[in-house]
């Protein structure tokens, strides 16, 4: 990873990301009976990674000595697992789409603002689900008869990360591009998709890249492919198949949207770069979340990264509640309203068809 300048205007560096290699890798008695699961199975053997064969289903040995520790650990172990009973019952995911599913859980990223934080029970080992052929079956007594169904696959996990070692994104692709009615979504901060251009998709898949300031991915999102290398992979997913691209409709998830010093300078040059780079006809849309966070995440992840970058301070946010009592930290309205504002404005002058799918 390139040395990270200190200054607000970190310059634009192209840095592919390094794809995530697990140090230690295991699977469960029930994930290895299940014929995804043998799969899985084989394509860590062929990276050269040792595979421990657990002879319980249950993981132990997770947790370090502190919370520090026990990050390091999660974030390098893989966890070959099958889904449990309550992955089939899909729970509704506005405004993102109408359900979400999961083909993992946990991510291995290293992102200061970690939308996971808090939100999985225990260590954030990635758990990959042996068990995939049963959870996109599943997904077809979801489907609203006679319009169209939208799924996100990508709520606890960037699918796309792990793709090297579950294959699971492929499969679940090809999945949906049989399928009537059903949409698929994910969204990811990495960039090894030519694997995905060639496939079969009909149309039927949405796949959306994580997108910030330079500043934003050099500080706060470890592990990840710089903005550059994002931008040229949601290119080739936009560019039409007979030109060698992937053909899909593409979109851009602008998140998590910040007021640092110089942002507007900072968001209008990634602008300026995504415009140029989707200079022909094609498909995307927009999504915009402004940075928030709840009593939890904050102390988690201050404890995950105690010189995080990011500004934890709650005096400046405004406090509000979800429909369960559950507190958040947001933006005060003057804020979210001058941040909305600019977003609209410059997006409606560079991609005046795109829609912007919500603001939040």
């Amino acid at each position: 990873m390139p040395e990270v300048q200190e200054e607000v205007n970190v310059k634009s560096v192209v840095r592919k990301s390094k794809l995530w290699m697990p140090k230690r890798v295991i699977i469960t008695p029930a994930a290895l009976q299940e014929p995804w699961g043998q799969q899985m199975y084989e394509r860590v053997k062929s990276l050269g990674l040792p595979v421990e064969e657990l002879k319980q289903n249950r993981l132990t040995g997770l947790r370090g000595e502190d919370e520090r520790e026990t990050y390091r650990k999660a974030k390098n172990t893989l966890a070959i697992v099958t889904a449990p009973a309550s992955a089939f019952k899909l729970q509704p995911i506005p405004p993102s789409a109408d359900y979400q599913f999961h083909l993992a859980e946990g991510c291995p990223a290293h992102c200061q603002y970690c939308y996971l934080a808090g939100s999985l029970q225990g260590p954030p080992v990635i758990r990959a689900f042996a068990n995939l052929p049963a959870i996109l079956e599943n997904l077809k007594n979801y489907r609203k008869p006679g319009q169209v169904t939208t799924f996100e696959a990508s709520c606890y996990t960037d699918p796309l990360g792990i793709e090297h070692v579950t294959g699971s994104l492929s499969e679940t692709i090809r999945f949906f591009g049989e399928q009537e009615n059903m949409h698929l979504r994910w969204v990811s901060k990495f960039d090894q998709v030519d694997g995905l251009l060639p496939l079969a998709h009909n149309g039927n898949t949405h796949p959306r890249l994580s997108l910030n300031t330079d500043f934003v991915a050099a500080r706060m999102e470890g592990g990840t492919a710089s903005v550059d290398a994002r931008i040229a992979a949601i290119r080739k997913l936009a560019m039409p198949k007979v030109l060698g691209g992937g053909g899909y409709k593409v979109g851009i998830v602008l998140a998590p949207i910040m007021p640092l010093p110089d942002w507007q300078d900072q968001y209008t040059y990634l602008l300026d770069r995504l415009e140029q780079a989707l200079n022909f006809s094609c498909e995307v849309t927009f999504e915009l979340i402004t940075h928030r966070f709840t009593p939890g995440s904050k102390a988690l992840l201050q404890e995950w990264y105690p010189n995080t970058s990011i500004d934890f301070d709650e005096s400046t946010r405004s406090l509000k509640f979800n429909k369960f009592g559950g507190k958040k930290f947001v933006y005060p309205a003057v804020t979210m309203n001058m941040l909305r504002s600019f977003f609209q404005s410059e997006l409606k002058h560079r991609f005046p068809d795109a829609p912007i799918l919500y603001w939040t």
